[in-house]
């Protein structure tokens, strides 16, 4: 068997290079590779053992992500490279306008990413991308519809259109429950339209537009109340080519949140947060000699609030970043870049960071990386306010230093990736929900400067019969909290985390997976949660079945929110094409 080869778009570098020259520590999740064996991001999301998913609720309804220990606030989440953190709070990060199936593949950054994109990317970025229909097909449409326990339905769709000049894909889901307890129903809905235009001497033109909304009981979501809430997302974003070395963009994304304390006493207490956010950007990267690239840009953008809560603000900001890849120079390659970016008022950031790798052998690589990170408060961090919780209008921005140091290995004689990767995150001005008193209400504060430090590791192994074994690990450790301080977000962290996960072939053309995954926070004791997804892979009709959770765990990922247990679902997908 020949050994493994993996060639992806990696999220720090224009150019595509080869997942093996990459200087960070870096996964790739293909979500067109097994579709009918998962149903949300989350999902995929999970098979990477630095990412801590928080769910509230099943299909992502609510849903936070952390990496490598860090807060959620402190994790960047793009679409096709383009920010769609909410302003108002990290706690909807996740909420994303775009439906899983307009997806082709996540790339998940480790580490810094504030000298390429900006605020938010402490703990590292997450880059959901989507792709162009095939051109060998002129007409697609795949339909799936499934149901389940606790009342679960699923409907997704998704038509393709493709000619010479213009392609296009709708993609709509919607997912719904009655809930496992009362008060926890959801209905999940979203719709995408994307289109790539050939018209332009330039280059190809790219317009997306998404929608998205979701209503949720949110019980015991925020304390012991039979609250409620539902939010709504619009996301419009344009992509222009201009020329093979040049690109421009921009976005423009409406969120809103309305929250209900009571679900039974709908006006004693309510907040409504409409947030708006723009952004714009101009690429470039030149070649310098064979195997040098210098990549720079400008981007400008802002966001404002509108809340009942929260008062009505507004912030713009602007950035010039410049980066020097320099790859496959003999056995060494090396990325240098930096970032400034200038906030109202004037305030400014300088953000550098420097990638290094050196071949020790045919198959064995060592790397090294160094980068700066920050994060601005939240609006919700500034001004928010609740008989439990209040906002702090003085914070200080946060401040990072991330340093990692690993190997990769690929040796020549077997299909085996192994990726090794030691880490220390030093924080300043860490932003958490704190007191020191059990009876004052939680507080947005700076706590004391304090550091994550640990490992990760993945191994990726083909076995015969198309079979893949995936073994990941990640350890995690924070400095101790300030004495008597009590922390709701910063110390809740993942602190050990291992998966196991086969896939394959079966008789009768049947795709099967099984993951088993154990986890450790911090503030509980380690809990297991299996998995295992079947599904016919060819064919007009493929049915599949997933069942999610199979030993019925009682776990908990955010304290005090406690999770459904053993989920099954199963349906049929139809897959029609009309081919060139």
């Amino acid at each position: 068997m020949k050994p493994v080869e993996q060639s992806v778009t990696v999220t720090t570098s224009i150019p595509p290079i080869p997942l093996s020259e990459s200087n960070r520590s870096v996964m790739t999740l293909d979500t067109r590779e097994q579709p009918l064996l998962f149903n949300n991001v989350t999902d995929y999301l999970r098979q990477d053992t630095s990412l801590n998913v928080q769910s509230r609720a099943a299909n992502g309804v609510q849903a936070d992500l952390s990496i490598r220990g860090t807060t959620f606030e402190q994790s960047l989440i793009l679409i096709n490279g383009l920010r769609v953190n909410d302003p108002e709070t990290g706690h909807l990060n996740l909420d994303i306008p775009v439906p899983l199936d307009a997806l082709a593949r996540v790339e998940v950054l480790h580490g810094s990413g504030s000298t390429f994109y900006g605020s938010d990317a402490v703990g590292g970025a997450v880059n959901m991308i989507t792709e162009r229909p095939s051109p060998d097909t002129r007409l697609g449409l795949i339909a799936k519809s499934g149901a389940g326990n606790y009342g679960s339905l699923e409907n997704h769709l998704r038509a393709d259109y493709s000619t010479r000049r213009v392609s296009e894909q709708l993609t709509g889901s919607r997912d719904t429950s009655n809930g496992f307890i009362a008060d926890r129903n959801y209905s999940s809905n979203a719709l995408s339209s994307e289109t790539w235009l050939n018209v332009l001497k330039p280059g190809t033109t790219d317009v997306l537009l998404a929608t998205s909304d979701r209503p949720y009981g949110a019980n015991l979501f925020y304390g012991p109340y039979n609250s409620w809430e539902r939010t709504k997302g619009w996301f419009a974003a344009v992509q222009q080519q201009l020329g093979s070395r040049t690109s421009g963009s921009f976005a423009y994304r409406k969120h809103t949140d309305l929250f209900v304390l009571f679900l039974d006493r709908p006006n004693y207490y309510r907040n409504n947060h409409v947030t708006t956010a723009w952004q714009s950007a101009l690429r470039r990267a030149d070649p310098v000699g064979t195997n040098t690239t210098l990549s720079y840009g400008l981007e400008a953008n802002g966001d404002g609030i509108r809340s009942t809560n929260l008062g009505v603000h507004a912030r713009n900001q602007g950035a010039g970043y410049v980066n020097l890849s320099l790859r496959s120079l003999k056995r060494f390659s090396l990325s240098a870049g930096a970032r400034v970016q200038i906030f109202s008022g004037g305030d400014r950031v300088f953000s550098p960071s420097v990638a290094a790798a050196y071949a020790l052998t045919g198959t064995l690589r060592l790397r090294g990386s160094v980068g700066h990170g920050y994060r601005q408060p939240t609006y919700l961090d500034l001004y928010y306010s609740d008989p439990t919780t209040i906002g702090n209008p003085n914070l200080k921005p946060e401040s990072s230093w991330s340093y990692e140091g690993g190997l990769d290995w690929t040796p020549s004689h077997a299909p085996l990736t192994l990726s090794a990767t030691g880490f220390s995150l030093r924080q300043k001005d860490g932003i958490d929900y704190s007191k020191y008193d059990l009876t004052k209400r939680w507080q947005a504060m700076n706590v004391a400067d304090f550091a994550y430090n640990g490992a990760e590791a993945n191994v990726r192994l083909r076995l015969p019969a198309s079979q893949q074994l995936q073994l990941g690990y990640t350890a995690v450790q924070a400095t101790s909290p300030p004495k008597g301080l009590i922390s709701l977000y910063a110390f809740n962290y993942a602190a050990q985390s291992a998966l196991i996960a086969w896939s394959g072939e079966l008789p009768h053309q049947i795709s099967a997976r099984t993951q088993l995954a154990v986890i450790q926070k911090t503030t509980q004791q380690p809990y297991p949660l299996w998995d295992v997804s079947l599904a016919r892979n060819v064919g007009r009709v493929r049915p599949y079945v997933r069942a999610l959770n199979l030993t019925d765990t009682a776990y908990q990922e955010i304290p005090g929110v406690p999770v459904q247990g053993r989920t099954v679902m199963a349906g049929a997908e139809l897959n029609w094409a009309l081919k060139r």
